[in-house]
Order: structure tokens, then C-alpha cells, then sequence
């Protein structure tokens, strides 16, 4: 459907129609493809002609319109030609019509009338004006206004009907236009969904099935969410892939680190000022709040909110109104809200550095993105893909990974998580040059000298179970420590599973059986990502 009023408002429709009406007399009349008449109807409407805005202020005037519409709408289904000269309602008087296509469809017209065809008599122009004053117009107002009508005949006609064909292909150049420019933007969001759609959170341990499950439920939700986990485990891009499969995905996504800002500018940057409300505040600004307003808005680093933000946010979450900074009063917004932090929020709330109804408050879904170092069987998978894009981005061949090269990133706890494994896949296709290897020496030095020692932060080969998780059911807790304690087993006892087994104090057959049902023989998953 065209939106006429867009239509109207062009610069280059707004001259046409002064040109034809301030040059021809003329109204120009805009028509969807029902028939319907646009703006001519509306009071204070802009008559150019006197004759038609004497017969539109009087009731019988509309349903004349109507009956030449309907007329030209029938015109245009008996003939092929993109435009019609049709008898007008009122006796004497013409009008023209041209068609307008969108896509090889109709989808209305554009009309400009009332005028006379250069040879009309004398006696027929007195016959139009008896015909209006029988109609109760009073006559000095018909005669004047009748006289005023354009006559039109040769070039002079030939000029007009120019004119209206111009402004007719004007209307459906500028939709055909938006409607390329409506789809491009479709397309680029289906990309963005395609791009930021659960599989594309690259992963395939367990720990990530229960993710890729978790978000294509809550997505379609209003919910508010919370996402934790360390930096680096992609919580922003988890983010995106919730507003772009979700009902708002042709809205705006903003996002806001909350820690960038004090106090003050993150009052603004969230809520917006108005013009003097501060020094330096030289004009109205509207706060991410609004502009992501029907959208979604991410807001990292929640945790480093001051206790006076924290009353804000729980107010626009509970009542979904804010106040700018110096209004006076408050303006209602519709926005999702997805937060995220690294911080123990729990922990905070004890000791009253968090508001505990605020926490409750984003926290209705929970999403808790696992380390890099909990799903180690998603490293190779995230070096082949980093590597790809890599070799891609730079227009190089691509490479492959030495197995040692692959044991000695397996093997490092990626403190910086995913952003970090990212970072020194880059620094490596840099280094590596034209060899079509990446070998371990040129790995940066913290990840070659990694567990060189085979000594535990405990010291003498003991364990360290720091970051266990002890919520939940025993069972989950145990099993969770039994993979730890094999993980890193494997890891000082260089995989010597007869060696881990007598440690461990279980057989062997029955540690290689836990092996393979957690997926933790690392060197076997080297080998076979080297192609071995």
C-alpha cells in the first residue's frame, strides 16, 4: 500500500502540483486503488481551483467527486493506455487522469481537474453557471468562480497532461523506491538473524546444547533476561541473537556498557536532557531508551550501576516511564531489556552494593554463559572458524594447525575466553605469513609455557577446584567434579590414562569408558583436527 502522505510531502510532488496549480488552475487529486480520494476531503484542505473548491464546499460536491472517480476507474479497465480525458460530473467541465503502477500492478491514480476544452462556446459556460445557481450556489460567487476555470486546447493541453503523466510516474517511482529500499532492509535483517542465530554461537558441547535450547524459548518471550558470564563469552552477541529472532527483530538493538559512563552521563545516556538542564546541554537528546523505544536495549555491566541509577532502571522496568534529565515530566517507552555482567550480583546484594529488588527484577530469565575453559571441546571447533574468517577477511590461503600447535591451545585456560582465542587466532594468521602450518613457536609465550611445570596452584600435584559449581543437585555436583578431576588429571599425567587410573584409584577400562562419555581425550581431538 503506498503511503501517500510520504508521497505528498516529496519535494518533487509539492513543486509539480504548484506548477500545475498555480500555471493550470488546476487540482491535483491523489487516489488509492480503492477509490479512495486523499487529503482533497480533509478541511483547511489548499484548493487551486476556485470552481472545484465552491463545488467541495457544498455536500453534493463529494458525491460528484466520487461518481468522476468511479468513471476514470472504469476508463482504465476498458483500455491498456496509461492515462484518460473523461467528462466530468459536472456538465461542461473535463478533467484528465493518469495511472499509477507499482510493479507492474495498479495501485491508483493521480487526477487533475476542472477545465474547459478550448472550444467551448460562450452559451456553454452561461449553461454551467445556471446549473450551479439551480443548485443554490450564489451567483455572483458561481460566475466568478466559473470564469476562472482554464480553457485548454493544443500545446497548452498537451503541456498539462505532461505534467499530470510526470507527477502519476513521480508517485510510483518513489514507492517502487521504498519498497526496494523496505526489502533491502528485510534482507539485512534476516542476514543479521542468520548471522546471530543460535548455531552460529559457535559450539557443540553440551554445555552450549543447553544454551542453543534455553534461547529459542525464551526469544519469542517479553521477559526481561539476564546474561552472566566472564568477559570474552560473547554476552552481547548472545544478546543480538535473542533480539533477531524475536518478535521485535525489525526494531533497533542498543547497546549500553554501563561501566563507560559516571553517574551523570549515564543519567543521560539512558534517559536523555533537555536543552539547559545542565552545562553543555545546548539541545533537546533523547536517551537510548527512547530511541531503542518498541526495540531492545542491552545493558552490560549492569553491575557497575550506582545505587541512584539502580532506582532509575527499577523504574522504568516496573512502570515503563523515565524522566529526562531536567523534565518535568515522564515519558512512556516499550522496550525489551536484556542485561548483563560479570560481577557475582548475589554476592553484591549481601553486601549492599546491588539492590536486591532490581536483581529480581532483570533476573526473570537467566542465561549463564560457560568459560571457554568449561567447554574445551568447543576449542578447535572456534580455531577453525576464526581461522576461516581470517584467512577470508585477509584474502590469504587457508591454514591449518600443527597438533602441537592444537594440543597447546587445548591445553590453555583462555582466561580472556573467547574474545582472547579470537585475538591470538588473528595474531597467528599475522605471524605465520606464507607458511601454510601454524606451528607452536610462534604462539604467544603465555599459552607455549603453560603447565611446562605440571605443577597445580596447590602445589605437589594436588587439585584445584576453584569455580565449582555447588548449586544444584548432589548428582550434578559430583559428576561436575568427576570431570574436573579427570580433565586436569590428564592434563599433569600428560594423558598417561594407566597412570591417571592407579591415581584416581579406578581402573583403567572404567577411566577410559568416563573419558569418552565426557569427551575429555583432548589429544584424540587434536589428531583429528589435524586431518590425523
Amino acid at each position: 500500500m503506498i503511503d501517500w502522505k510520504t508521497i505528498k510531502d516529496l519535494h518533487a510532488s509539492k513543486s509539480l502540483e504548484k506548477i500545475v496549480g498555480n500555471w493550470y488552475g488546476l487540482d491535483v487529486i491523489y487516489v488509492d486503488n480503492q477509490g479512495r480520494p486523499q487529503f482533497i476531503t480533509e478541511p483547511g484542505h489548499n484548493f487551486k481551483s476556485p470552481f472545484f473548491k465552491l463545488q467541495m464546499s457544498h455536500s453534493f460536491g463529494h458525491d460528484w467527486l466520487e461518481a468522476d472517480i468511479e468513471k476514470v476507474f472504469e476508463a482504465f479497465q476498458s483500455t491498456t493506455e496509461p492515462s484518460v480525458e473523461f467528462d466530468a460530473f459536472f456538465p461542461g467541465t473535463h478533467g484528465f487522469a493518469c495511472k499509477v503502477v507499482v510493479d507492474g500492478d495498479f495501485a491508483g491514480a493521480v487526477m487533475a481537474y476542472p477545465y474547459f476544452r478550448g472550444e467551448v462556446t460562450s452559451k456553454e459556460v452561461s449553461h454551467v453557471i445556471e446549473k450551479m445557481i439551480e443548485l443554490g450556489i450564489n451567483e455572483s460567487d458561481a460566475t466568478s468562480a466559473v470564469e476562472k476555470v482554464k480553457k485548454f486546447s493544443g500545446r497548452y493541453y498537451s503541456e498539462m497532461k505532461e505534467l499530470i503523466s510526470i507527477v502519476a510516474d513521480e508517485v510510483g517511482t518513489f514507492h517502487t523506491e521504498i519498497s526496494k529500499r523496505e526489502s533491502r532492509i528485510s534482507e539485512l535483517n534476516s542476514e543479521l538473524g542468520h548471522k546471530f542465530r543460535y548455531h552460529n554461537i559457535i559450539g557443540k558441547s553440551k554445555r552450549m546444547q543447553v544454551i542453543y535450547n534455553l534461547l529459542g524459548k525464551i526469544a519469542n518471550s517479553e521477559s526481561t533476561i539476564l546474561i552472566q558470564g566472564e568477559n570474552g563469552t560473547g554476552k552481547e552477541m548472545v544478546a543480538k541473537a535473542i533480539h533477531y529472532n524475536s518478535p521485535r527483530k525489525d526494531m533497533v538493538f542498543m547497546a549500553v556498557n554501563c561501566s563507560a559512563f559516571n553517574d551523570n552521563l549515564l543519567d543521560s545516556e539512558l534517559f536523555g536532557h533537555v536543552k539547559g538542564s545542565f552545562t553543555g546541554a545546548i539541545k533537546d537528546k533523547k536517551g537510548v531508551f527512547e530511541v531503542a523505544n518498541g526495540g531492545t536495549l542491552f545493558l552490560d555491566e549492569v553491575g557497575d550501576m550506582t545505587p541512584s541509577m539502580q532506582v532509575k532502571l527499577l523504574r522504568i522496568l516496573q512502570e515503563g516511564t523515565f524522566m529526562q534529565v531536567g523534565a518535568t515530566a515522564p515519558k512512556k517507552v516499550n522496550v525489551r531489556v536484556i542485561a548483563a555482567t560479570n560481577k557475582p550480583l548475589k554476592e553484591m546484594i549481601a553486601k549492599g552494593e546491588f539492590r536486591e529488588d532490581l536483581y529480581y527484577r532483570i533476573n526473570v530469565i537467566n542465561v549463564q554463559l560457560p568459560a571457554l575453559r568449561e567447554r574445551q571441546e568447543d576449542i578447535p571447533v572456534l580455531m577453525d572458524f576464526f581461522l576461516q574468517k581470517r584467512c577470508e577477511e585477509v584474502g590469504m590461503p587457508l591454514k591449518t594447525f600443527s597438533k602441537k600447535t592444537l594440543e597447546k591451545m587445548i591445553d590453555y585456560p583462555w582466561p580472556g575466553n573467547v574474545r582472547e582465542l579470537e585475538n591470538e587466532i588473528e595474531r597467528l594468521v599475522v605471524l605465520a605469513g606464507e607458511d601454510k602450518t601454524i606451528t607452536p613457536d610462534i604462539l604467544n609465550s603465555r599459552i607455549l609455557e603453560h603447565g611446562e611445570t605440571g605443577v597445580s596452584s596447590h602445589g605437589g600435584g594436588g587439585h584445584n577446584f576453584k569455580g565449582l559449581n555447588t548449586n544444584g543437585s548432589l548428582k550434578d555436583a559430583m559428576e561436575e567434579l568427576e570431570i574436573l578431576m579427570i580433565r586436569e588429571g590428564l592434563k599433569r599425567c600428560g594423558f598417561n590414562k594407566s597412570k591417571l587410573a592407579k591415581e584416581l584409584g579406578i581402573s583403567r577400562a572404567g577411566l577410559i569408558m568416563k573419558v569418552e562419555k565426557y569427551g575429555l581425550d583432548k589429544r584424540a581431538v587434536a589428531r583429528k583436527a589435524v586431518g590425523e
